[in-house]
């Protein structure tokens, strides 16, 4: 619970009398591995959700090896049977603790669409098959545990975990549910990258520890009596909205000692007599950091914000707001008798801790008990490296700042260029070409703040919106020299960037936009504008689209000097909280006239714990003070409108021109019905007069209005944790002209794009 940073122990730092244990060929996943390996019981077993694919990218490996090097015996069981507790036996008990996770994506966006229909596979299964994982699968997986083995203990983590450690709006079951670790009656939860939290926790359970015992690692969460608290400690009660309170001041590192004296003038006592105390500047800031490192924050409880969607909106800001590593103060949330406990995130790792644990041994391959399967999520990354993790863009739509955190934890290039190599000379397929040298965004690699007491400070939610901070570096050149020496590795003939690139960055370093251009990309570039219009945009915390315009301009620039032909593929986002129907008309107006066709659109899938399924669920806007006042979102359930604003981002598609037809006219935008070059769609033709015919059903009548049968939706990409379309570019340019009116009668704004650059955030891969 203490926020200082000089007292944390490196990850790689082993107990006395402590060596790491020599690697396994793969962690065991059976007794007749365990025998091979001369082990009688496992210390630690992790039950995961995903395939076992002994390989970095892969949470329960990269975990997995790191115990390992800790002196532990870990063993895995991937996807269990969840009927019963018998596959939970497989390993026998461990000593210490099961670690459960659901995998590496949450359960119920891995398992349905944004439409709620099953997904029909999984691509972190071997052959792609759906279905070998439960709903939930993080909670029913620790319940097996402890119907297999009375009494052992339990930790829970991984993604599902960190997302669902307090009471969360659920998208699939459209409710306010629990925290994880109500369902789940785990002793010990583990929230963000885990490394550095696992392995204290680890140690000291081996010392005698008793995990349930446990309260006072960072990056953890749990459970306690209503009231709980640790001696010294004071709480700071908001969970109501709307009453005043006293404000905490804002810590300003650079404050100069006239106004730390007038600031504490408020101090002196009624009687106007106050001894003069010589305080430094350094203790003072001192006292208040430990002030604040023993206070807990108590927000609205599960029950409030289950029926009270403003308390649910201010619950949603405060975590926010509490995720600085280093000014985050612990929050408690009340759950009927007992509260969830959570304290401040981890801080988070070093270079050479991220070395650490991306050196160890990992076999790169799946389990040798899959065979011959395909498991479409290895074949995808089997070839990459993840260079760095986090995020400071803060889309809301996104998880991955709530998961990893805004501060960029770096590897270093002799890691990495290691890797390269390992992959050159372990992982059959080779052919010389490394698919990616990216992360949660392709282009944060080493970026922070320009000054640690700053960064130590801030409490923004975004280091790029509404635009790049000052304090902010931006500078790419150790990320151009990672690619320039990478490049050089004997059998390396081609290297190109799959993850998603931060055009905004990428526009303040031409010469990281020339290189990547002239040497990492293969024909296509994965972009992200989201949308073309302000209102959206300021919703998802993201650029105007002027700075996407500005980025393809040097993309095209650089492409002719380089003599290739190579396109960007933007990504959007339908249905998104705060988008009108308007603006989902221009955002189709901008994609003709800059001949763009989406191939696929996914709408908004509402993800737990993210902004934008905050606005999703209360209606309000998070990014701002929580007032019952508060701004009110445009959001977009009903399943009518959401399909039309799918149909606007494939304008193209003849399926789609009955809805879109009869949408325009609605909003008054007939104009746009016709086959000029400033129109959107074409009018009806005699062929599809012919099919739109009266049926006689209830969904194709031919009554006034009607447009027939609405055509089936595609699926959705499996396996994507965003919310966006891939497009590529065909056609002939098209402009318009005038302004769309509403869709019906309720007014839905005026058009509000500007063409001006704001800024920008990522997405989840």
């Amino acid at each position: 619970m203490n926020s200082a940073h000089a007292s944390v122990k490196p990850i790689y730092e082993l107990p006395a009398g402590v060596t790491p244990r020599k690697p396994a060929p793969f962690l065991p996943m059976s007794r007749k591995e365990m025998d091979q390996l001369g082990w009688d019981e496992c210390d630690i077993i992790i039950v995961t959700g995903d395939a076992y694919i002994d390989h970095p990218s892969f949470g329960m490996a990269l975990l997995g090896r790191l115990l390992e090097a800790q002196g532990f015996r870990v063993g895995i069981i991937s996807q269990p049977d969840w009927t019963s507790a018998e596959d939970f036996k497989q390993l026998g008990k461990p000593r210490l603790y099961f670690g459960v996770t659901a995998g590496n994506m949450d359960s119920m966006i891995n398992r349905y669409t944004a439409d709620k229909k099953p997904r029909s596979d999984d691509a972190y299964t071997a052959g792609g098959m759906a279905g070998k994982r439960p709903d939930r699968a993080l909670n029913v997986y620790c319940q097996r545990c402890r119907e297999a083995y009375p009494g052992v203990q339990i930790m829970a983590g991984g993604i599902e975990a960190s997302l669902r450690r307090i009471a969360q709006y659920d998208y699939w079951s459209d409710k306010i549910r629990q925290s994880a670790l109500i369902y789940s009656k785990a002793d010990l939860l583990l929230f963000g990258n885990a490394e550095r939290a696992l392995v204290e926790v680890t140690q000291r359970v081996a010392a005698g520890e008793k995990m349930s015992e446990i309260r006072d690692v960072r990056g953890t969460a749990f459970l306690a009596p209503h009231g709980w608290m640790p001696e010294g400690w004071v709480e700071l009660d908001s969970s109501v909205v709307d009453i005043p309170g006293k404000i905490d001041p804002h810590i300003n590192p650079y404050a100069d000692e006239s106004e730390r004296q007038q600031a504490n003038q408020s101090d002196t006592p009624a009687d106007g007599v106050q001894a003069i105390k010589i305080v430094s500047r350094e203790a003072r800031l001192a006292a208040r950091r430990e002030v604040r490192g023993r206070t807990v924050i108590r927000i609205p409880s599960f029950e409030t914000v289950t029926y009270d969607p403003v308390s649910y909106a201010h619950a949603s800001r405060t975590l926010h707001l509490e995720s600085n590593p280093g000014n985050a103060r612990a929050l408690v949330q009340q759950h009927g008798e007992r509260d969830v406990w959570m304290n401040p995130p981890p801080i988070p790792l070093e270079t050479a801790e991220m070395d650490y644990a991306f050196d160890q041994y990992f076999a790169r391959n799946p389990h040798p008990s899959y065979g011959e399967q395909v498991i479409p999520a290895w074949d995808m990354i089997r070839f990459s490296i993840n260079i760095m993790r986090g995020c400071f863009g803060g889309c809301t739509f996104c998880s991955i700042t709530e998961h990893e955190g805004r501060i960029i934890q770096s590897r270093s290039e002799g890691s990495i260029l290691r890797e390269i190599e390992e992959i050159r000379d372990k992982t059959e397929g080779f052919t010389g070409h490394i698919s990616d040298l990216g992360g949660p965004t392709a282009n944060m690699y080493r970026l922070a703040c320009k000054d640690p007491k700053i960064e130590r400070s801030c409490r923004r939610l975004s280091c790029v919106y509404p635009g790049i901070c000052e304090n902010l570096n931006t500078d790419h050149s150790s990320l151009i020299q990672l690619y320039r020496k990478a490049r050089k590795i004997d059998g390396v003939k081609k290297i190109t960037i799959g993850s998603g690139l931060r055009y905004d960055l990428a526009v303040e370093s031409p010469e990281y936009v020339k290189e990547l251009v002239t040497h990492h990309v293969s024909g296509y570039l994965k972009i992200a504008p989201e949308h073309t219009e302000e209102g959206p945009l300021s919703k998802m915390m993201k650029p105007g689209i002027g700075t996407f315009e500005r980025f393809k301009d040097m993309f095209d620039h650089y492409s002719k000097l380089a003599g290739k032909k190579q396109y960007l593929i933007p990504y959007f986002i339908a249905a998104h909280p705060g988008t009108s129907d308007e603006d989902m008309l221009n955002l189709a107006l901008w994609l003709k006239k800059n001949n763009f066709r989406p191939d696929q659109v996914q709408a908004f899938t509402p993800t737990p714990m993210a902004m934008a399924t905050t606005m999703w669920h209360t209606k309000r806007n998070p990014l701002k003070r929580i007032a019952r006042s508060s701004e009110k979102v445009d959001i977009i359930k009903d399943e009518k409108r959401r399909r039309i604003h799918k149909a606007f981002l494939r304008y193209h598609d003849p399926k789609n021109w009955p809805i879109l037809r009869e949408a325009l006219i609605s909003m008054g935008r007939a104009d746009l019905i016709g086959t000029g070059p400033k129109q959107l769609i074409p009018p009806e033709s005699a062929a599809e007069k012919t099919m739109q015919a009266p049926k006689g059903n209830a969904r194709g009548g031919g009554g006034p209005g009607s447009v027939g049968k609405i055509p089936n939706r595609g699926k959705s990409p499996q396996g994507s944790t965003r919310n966006a379309t891939g497009a590529i570019p065909r056609g002939k340019p098209t402009g318009h002209t005038g302004s769309a009116k509403p869709l019906g009668s309720k007014p839905v704004g005026a058009r509000s794009h500007s063409g001006k650059a704001t800024a920008m955030t990522k997405k989840p891969r």
